[in-house]
């Protein structure tokens, strides 16, 4: 990180990170019989809350960044109001105050993902190079989050627990106003009017790009990894603290946070093998992560070693598939409509990915995982078999015309 642009991007990922990561591990805990006592159905909206922002920040928020407000602005405000949303909540107890303001804070904070990527893109020399090392501040700034609150709260019972997870609130609040300002620091990124004669809104001109058989077979394809990738959070913590894997509760975060430190490495040579192997080749082996994964879970449940020793393939997963799709949507899709196409994917791998996650992996695991019999071979072939059907599916149609493909000497 030579510039100083470079490394303002990188603190700007550190802190939108961080926010999300100081409340994410530990709500679900303090929402429950332990805390608010809320019913599964009230946890259960709480949960949907990002994939209600994913949603409407289509048609709103990413369209006002697009065309009306410079961007480092837009995530200014976003910031604010949105840190002093989750900041109430330290106080909310009731279930309608503390959803109403997740709901606010949801609905400002996931639009800023979209667009922090899409100032990123714009700051950028070299995007293909340079994005996995910036995009890599997002996981730092998750870790100095989630783990050192994780270990100092989790263990806690008790009200005095109550009171202490309480905090995770104040913490991202904190996080949230600080990058409001440091927001206003950023390179300008000024908002792009439409193209004269064409339609002024953003999200119709990026989901018009979906008619390119390319990027609707990309389109789908994100939509099974993001299943897929969602569903390892839905099932992992459970299998991992099983009779038949046999972890102790204190270590199934430690053991899942291997992929986090594996996805640091893995986004710092993301270029160099971006450069070498081109945009489908990279997300084929992103996806044949979660297949390798998933299929030691099925074939090799009572191998504790393989099983935490795999986790090391969520770098892959991630950095090969995901990063390498938000850089190949801002080279496919018009600047005047970036921060929305970055949404209109953002809808699957944050919205409707979690949702179809939820909606599946959870009956199918109360289904085939039981007090009398565990059959996780047939649970986790389902997750292997749609990631080889993705990746047969970006190997057979997805094919990217020779302008966008990535330059084979990327920082020579």
């Amino acid at each position: 990180m030579s510039s100083s642009v470079t490394k303002k991007l990188f603190i700007m990922m550190v802190l939108e990170f961080f926010i999300w990561g100081a409340w994410l591990p530990l709500i679900w805990g303090y929402m429950g019989d332990g805390g608010l006592a809320f019913s599964p159905s009230q946890i259960t909206w709480v949960g949907s809350a990002f994939v209600i922002a994913s949603v409407l920040g289509i048609f709103f928020s990413n369209q006002f960044a697009d065309r009306h407000f410079a961007a480092e602005k837009f995530m200014a405000f976003s910031h604010l109001v949105g840190g002093l949303a989750i900041l109430g909540m330290y106080w909310a107890k009731d279930f309608s105050t503390f959803f109403g303001l997740m709901l606010v804070h949801s609905i400002l904070y996931v639009p800023t993902i979209s667009v922090s990527n899409s100032i990123a893109f714009t700051h950028l020399k070299d995007a293909k190079k340079e994005f996995g090392v910036v995009r890599m501040g997002g996981t730092i700034g998750w870790i100095l989050a989630a783990w050192p609150l994780y270990f100092i709260l989790e263990g806690k019972t008790g009200n005095a627990a109550i009171a202490a997870r309480a905090n995770i609130f104040l913490i991202a609040g904190a996080a949230s106003l600080v990058l409001a300002f440091f927001s206003l620091k950023l390179p300008h990124t000024p908002a792009k009017p439409a193209v004269q004669g064409e339609s002024g809104f953003a999200w119709l001109k990026a989901a018009a790009y979906l008619k390119k058989p390319y990027l609707l077979v990309l389109f789908i394809v994100t939509f099974i990894d993001s299943t897929i990738h969602n569903g390892y959070f839905v099932l992992a913590g459970n299998f991992l603290g099983s009779k038949t894997v046999g972890l102790e509760a204190k270590w199934i975060m430690p053991v899942m946070s291997i992929g986090q430190i594996a996805e640091i490495l893995t986004m710092l040579v993301l270029g160099w093998f971006l450069a070498r192997m081109g945009w489908k080749l990279t997300m084929i082996l992103g996806i044949l992560g979660h297949a390798a994964r998933f299929a030691v879970f099925a074939f090799m449940p009572e191998n504790q070693t393989m099983i935490i020793a795999v986790q090391v393939l969520h770098g892959i997963c991630y950095a090969f598939f995901f990063a390498t799709l938000y850089i190949f949507i801002d080279a496919a899709f018009p600047k005047d409509a970036r921060s929305s196409a970055q949404g209109l994917f953002n809808l699957l791998v944050l919205g409707l990915g979690d949702l179809a996650a939820k909606l599946f992996f959870i009956p199918l695991e109360k289904k085939l995982v039981t007090a009398e019999s565990s059959d996780y071979q047939q649970l986790f072939l389902w997750p292997t078999g749609m990631a080889l059907a993705g990746a047969i599916l970006l190997a057979v149609a997805f094919w990217p015309p020779k302008s966008l493909e990535a330059p084979a000497e990327v920082g020579h």
